[in-house]
């Protein structure tokens, strides 16, 4: 209170001076900059409250700990003074936001307290991944917000030459799998991944996410230039309003009317063949599909838009879907462990949504998925269908791709084999509408 009098008596005293001084322009100018210079240095001897997750933590306790195996919400909260109705009406307030039933192991949660006798719970925020964060407010009136953080984006370029296969030289460039597996997607009916020879080679501009310059993930992928039997290969991603899609030098889609793999990039155990040994009858018959050997679990994804036609299980042929994707193509898919939630016949589906998960049911001896494909009722080969590409780019977009080819085509012309990882080449910030 004392302190309190003290400034404002100061205060009073400058606007004194102000007002009964000369009150030429000089000294009014000389005045005025006297009540500024009282204010600012108030405003500097009262701290900032302390903020933390957007809320202030003054004389309040933080405890920073992981989920363990099988813990629940009323297990962290529950030796805080929190009562099992609060938890409940919690738990039902962030029905639509976050599953609290959904805590993963070994994810991070933050406790802020007060340390009384009995510690009060005022707050819980549980982190499902680098960006995203819950925050469940545990005062009188219980509220749960889902927040983000300021994520920034940076561009990156790498530069690798295949020794044995994509994935090992990307991994020595300490690429992500999902990078790997988005290279291959863009390309995946340009280039036989399976059959890549000793220096085949290639550029790649990305973008990285970074959260408080901690690297979190990756965007897109920006442009590729690659090397492969001599042959050169460009992809260049351009939005023409619907989302990223890839086009090469010449404005023609990478994408076809349906997906070369049914899983992200893996290996292929088993190809389509008229005469194969089977692994569990040990003996000679056709083999009218592709085996991709991937985990247990593994997301198994509709090759193209279409209807399900089938999808229960066989003696044969374990967990299977069957999708009719038009009046020309149908494929299927095999031995999953289990068939997605909503899946079944009559229902439509979108190319690229998850149908099923890796596994070995009917006649399996490990996991893995057995793809099928047929054109106009006939079984072929998946591998070898020629399908018709998807649109090339817009005639009203001509120009701007054009712009945008040529910045992309520059940059990894710049990129130089022997650095194998560039520098940042670009940086800019991308502000989430909830970020604190």
């Amino acid at each position: 209170m004392r302190r309190s009098l003290v400034v404002f008596g100061a205060i009073l005293g400058a606007a004194s001076i102000f007002y009964f001084l000369n009150e030429e322009e000089g000294q009014i100018k000389f005045q005025e900059a006297a009540i500024e210079q009282v204010v600012d240095s108030v405003k500097e001897e009262i701290p900032e409250p302390k903020k933390l997750y957007g809320i202030v933590v003054d004389d309040l306790n933080i405890l920073e700990k992981k989920v363990k195996r099988n813990q629940n919400i009323s297990e962290i909260l529950a030796p805080y003074n929190v009562k099992p109705a609060k938890i409940y009406q919690l738990a039902k307030a962030s029905k639509e936001i976050f599953d609290v039933r959904k805590l993963a192991t070994n994810k991070k949660y933050t406790l802020i307290y007060k340390a009384d006798s009995v510690p009060e719970a005022k707050a819980l925020i549980y982190e499902p991944n680098p960006i995203d964060y819950v925050v469940f407010n545990l005062e009188d009136s219980v509220s749960v917000e889902l927040k983000q953080r300021e994520v920034k984006i940076v561009e990156k370029s790498m530069a690798g030459e295949i020794e044995y296969s994509l994935a090992e030289t990307m991994e020595n460039l300490s690429a992500s799998h999902r990078l790997t597996n988005e290279f291959v997607d863009i390309f995946a009916w340009q280039i036989d991944f399976q059959r890549l020879q000793k220096g085949d080679r290639f550029k790649l501009i990305y973008e990285e996410k970074l959260v408080d310059g901690i690297p979190v993930g990756i965007g897109n992928i920006k442009g590729i230039h690659f090397e492969h039997f001599a042959n050169e290969y460009f992809a260049i991603a351009y939005d023409q309003g619907n989302g990223i899609e890839y086009f090469d030098e010449e404005g023609q889609s990478l994408r076809k009317a349906l997906l070369k793999y049914p899983i992200k990039f893996t290996r292929i155990s088993s190809r389509y063949s008229g005469r194969r040994f089977h692994p569990v009858q040990k003996r000679w018959k056709a083999h009218r599909g592709t085996d991709f050997a991937a985990p247990r679990g593994t997301e198994i994804r509709s090759v193209g838009d279409g209807i399900v036609v089938a999808a229960k299980y066989g003696k044969y042929n374990g967990n299977f879907v069957k999708i009719r994707h038009n009046s020309t193509y149908t494929t299927q898919y095999l031995h999953m462990s289990k068939i997605a939630r909503g899946i079944e016949p009559g229902v439509k589906v979108k190319q690229g949504q998850a149908i099923g998960y890796v596994g070995s049911t009917g006649l399996a001896n490990g996991p893995h998925l057995c793809y099928r494909f047929w054109k106009n009722g006939v079984q072929i080969d998946a591998l070898k269908v020629k399908l018709p590409s998807a649109s090339p780019v817009n005639e009203k977009d001509i120009v701007k791709f054009q712009s945008t080819k040529d910045r992309i085509l520059k940059l990894l012309n710049d990129i130089d084999y022997a650095d194998k990882v560039e520098p940042l080449l670009a940086q800019s910030e991308v502000k989430y509408p909830n970020a604190y």
